[in-house]
């Protein structure tokens, strides 16, 4: 296993290990794990995650506490250990598969209606301020003034009532779907909803980070699309996926889109070839 849990030598702008060592084991379970339904031994996981400079220590505590949220469940086999998705598990990671190879692709005609919430918090909560924040913020949502949040996307109704039920704020929150009127200025809107230039800016340093990689060996490749997913799924939860006519001249968004999804689908094959060689070396020990 030695040479094959070597990390690769291509050329790179910057690393993962940045992230967790946990986030990285979810994109590496994600890819590689889900689509075939076998256990994985945990050899084999660390090995992986050493690739992108996780330690075997913190390889082993993102193990255990993936497992202590019921996400995962081990077995020992003689003095090994190796690793199942549980049901909660693979349908975390399904819904995850979805969100992100599904994110990019062409949304349609957008119908003008824009889906307002009306929701304010004390001062004096903070915490709450913030949690709801963040999660209507991970739906799509911007907020152009204190208390307002908005979405061009009148389907997340739904999703916001979720929100505002589960924090205890339904009572206070009102909802409208409507067009914009005349009074005032619709871009202006958005602008102060969203920071569009900032998630360019993400959108232009993914193009950077990978247009022009090409891995060469099985390993490469491995590091590369797992890198390659990642990255990207991240941008669901940065992009409210606003209708083409609402964003900036030549988006650099699509172009980040249609890079993802030809990199993924030109380095799968080799990528999970390599990873059947890995397990299929743990299998043979």
């Amino acid at each position: 296993m030695g040479d094959a849990a070597a990390r690769p030598t291509m050329s790179r702008r910057r690393e993962v290990s940045h992230t967790s060592a946990r986030s990285l084991l979810m994109t590496v379970l994600g890819e590689f794990v889900l689509p075939r339904g076998r256990p994985v031994w945990t050899s084999t996981l660390v090995d992986v995650l050493a690739m992108f400079g996780v330690e075997e220590k913190s390889a082993r505590q993102a193990l255990a506490r993936t497992a202590a949220e019921a996400w995962l469940v081990s077995e020992r086999v003689g003095r090994r250990v190796r690793w199942s998705l549980t049901p909660p598990g693979r349908r975390l990671l399904t819904e995850g598969a979805d969100r992100i190879y599904g994110f990019g692709r062409d949304g349609g005609d957008w119908d003008g209606r824009w889906l307002m919430l009306l929701v304010s918090v004390p001062e004096t909560k903070r915490d709450l301020r913030h949690t709801l924040r963040t999660r209507l913020t991970w739906a799509g949502f911007g907020s152009p003034t204190p208390g307002v949040w908005i979405s061009a996307d009148a389907a997340r109704q739904d999703e916001a009532d979720e929100i505002v039920r589960t924090l205890g704020l339904d009572r206070e929150a009102m909802s409208f779907v409507a067009s914009y009127g005349k009074i005032g200025d619709e871009d202006a809107m958005v602008s102060a909803a969203w920071d569009l230039t900032a998630l360019e800016g993400r959108y232009e340093g993914f193009i950077e980070e990978f247009a022009g990689l090409r891995p060469a060996t099985g390993a490469e490749v491995l590091y590369a699309q797992t890198r390659l997913v990642h990255e990207w799924r991240r941008f669901p939860f940065l992009d409210p996926q606003l209708p083409v006519r609402l964003l900036p001249a030549s988006w650099s968004g699509v172009q980040a889109a249609e890079l993802f999804h030809r990199k993924h689908v030109e380095w799968r094959p080799a990528a999970q070839d390599h990873w059947t060689l890995l397990t299929s070396e743990e299998e043979a020990a």
